[in-house]
């Protein structure tokens, strides 16, 4: 895959292929990751790569030891010096859009586990980024923080949906007003981290959870992601019938064939994704 589809000569996320896992790496490491207008474009090119038959998994993550520190301040800055207030929000109204759209929608909607490896700090977007992921893995040192309340601003890239699922709406709300730095072993024991791993072994891990994920059956992940996904919203009769609808479908897919075979057998299925 092109490392960068938008704008081969000035990449800032790279898309990387190992067999059926896509990596995805933000990479403004001078920045640490922050989501200037361009990134977040390049960011929804390489989710859209994402959506091809031969990747079954993606993962995300980012260069020189930083996940994602969120909007690009300084780009806010000079909108306002450059444009005043009216500017400023018509930028900020664009570039929301662009990220829910092209990139929160893009991850939500993806029929395959996409997997943070949260390598250092998420702030801002970057927490929230992080939220809209399937799995979330932390090295030991990443940091979270919301961020958004120390500029006097509201939180977008989905927090205010995914935060109070995670955490409960009071301890939302508390994360959001406090918006200081978390550890990784804290956000594990508020759920908003399913694993902290140590840093010298991060990179490994990462990559070997992800490509477990990429070698699965990856349209019974898909059918149980939009299961998830529809409970928010569903009441018990609807989801029961969303359910059923959802193992009917999936018998008729060869890796449930194969999957019951191989049990059957006593071996480990082979799974080849549809």
């Amino acid at each position: 895959m092109a490392a960068n589809p938008s704008n081969p000569e000035s990449p800032q996320v790279i898309l990387t292929r190992k067999d059926s896992l896509a990596v995805i790496t933000l990479d403004r490491p001078e920045s640490r990751n922050a989501l200037a207008p361009e990134t977040i474009s390049q960011l929804g090119d390489a989710l859209e790569e994402c959506g091809r038959r031969e990747v079954r998994a993606v993962l995300i993550t980012g260069a020189g030891g930083a996940f994602c520190s969120g909007a690009d301040v300084k780009d806010f800055g000079d909108t306002l010096d450059r444009e005043g207030p009216a500017g400023l929000s018509a930028h900020l109204d664009s570039l929301a859009d662009t990220l829910h759209r092209r990139v929160i929608l893009a991850i939500r909607q993806l029929e395959k586990p996409v997997v943070a490896g949260i390598n250092g700090v998420a702030a801002g977007a970057g927490f929230s980024l992080a939220l809209a992921c399937d799995l979330r893995l932390a090295a030991s040192s990443a940091r979270f923080l919301m961020a958004y309340a120390n500029i006097g601003c509201t939180p977008d890239g989905s927090s205010t949906y995914m935060l109070p699922r995670m955490v409960g709406l009071g301890k939302a709300f508390e994360i959001y007003t406090a918006s200081q730095p978390m550890s990784a072993e804290y956000a594990r024991e508020v759920g908003l981290v399913n694993q902290v791993v140590p840093d010298a072994g991060f990179e490994r891990h990462t990559l070997e959870t992800a490509t477990r994920l990429a070698q699965g059956p990856t349209a019974a992940y898909a059918r149980a992601k939009a299961l998830f996904n529809q409970s928010w919203d569903n009441g018990l009769e609807q989801q029961l019938d969303a359910e059923t609808a959802g193992i009917s479908g999936i018998a008729l897919t060869r890796d449930f064939q194969e999957g019951i075979r191989a049990f059957a057998a006593k071996r480990q299925p082979w799974f080849q994704g549809y």
